[in-house]
């Protein structure tokens, strides 16, 4: 999962702000990152940037909902073609995880980082929760493909391991040995 795209030449300013934004967000956090910082690097005028963001807060929501929009195609695109070549089971989620662990740059789930910096309020921690609610929809879609009995409870067991699983390839850096020990978590579901 690519955490920010090639802008083209042409990118509008607003665009080339949001693109900015997910990478610098992603990369050093949300506190860290001042708006001067997102202005100098989008090669942006200040007036342009308070244009289309009326504050910080404001390029906080706009930056997780790009990140979530990315991040579940991708992460829904990858599922499905894993469960297409091997079945649906929700070990499957861990071979995706897996290849989002090794990329260069792996900082963790955006929206976790989000909420354990503790400054967001708002529109930021109900995108934070939409995200949220998706991810486990899409793990009590698979669920049913993968027959649970009780789709909607292995998906919420399975979300808990993910998190986890997400925060300890994080802190630990030891991406593969997280993945095998949540995919087995998830096999006893």
């Amino acid at each position: 999962m690519k955490n920010a795209a090639a802008l083209p030449a042409d990118a509008s300013p607003r665009e080339r702000i949001l693109e900015t934004a997910l990478r610098l967000f992603y990369a050093d956090g949300l506190r860290a990152v001042g708006i001067d910082r997102i202005i100098a690097e989008a090669e942006v005028a200040k007036a342009s940037f308070y244009r289309y963001f009326a504050s910080k807060d404001d390029l906080i929501v706009a930056f997780l909902r790009l990140r979530h929009d990315r991040w579940m195609q991708w992460f829904t695109g990858r599922l499905e073609a894993r469960c297409a070549e091997q079945g649906a089971r929700l070990e499957r989620v861990t071979e995706v995880l897996q290849e989002w662990f090794e990329e260069p740059g792996f900082r963790g789930c955006a929206f976790i980082n989000t909420m354990s910096e503790g400054s967001v309020t708002g529109e930021a921690v109900s995108v934070v929760q939409s995200h949220k609610d998706e991810l486990l929809d899409c793990l009590v879609a698979l669920a049913r493909r993968a027959g649970h009995l009780h789709p909607r409870r292995a998906a919420e067991e399975a979300l808990l391991i993910v998190e986890g699983a997400i925060v300890r390839a994080h802190m630990t850096g030891e991406s593969r040995a997280v993945s095998e020990t949540a995919a087995r978590m998830l096999a006893r579901l």
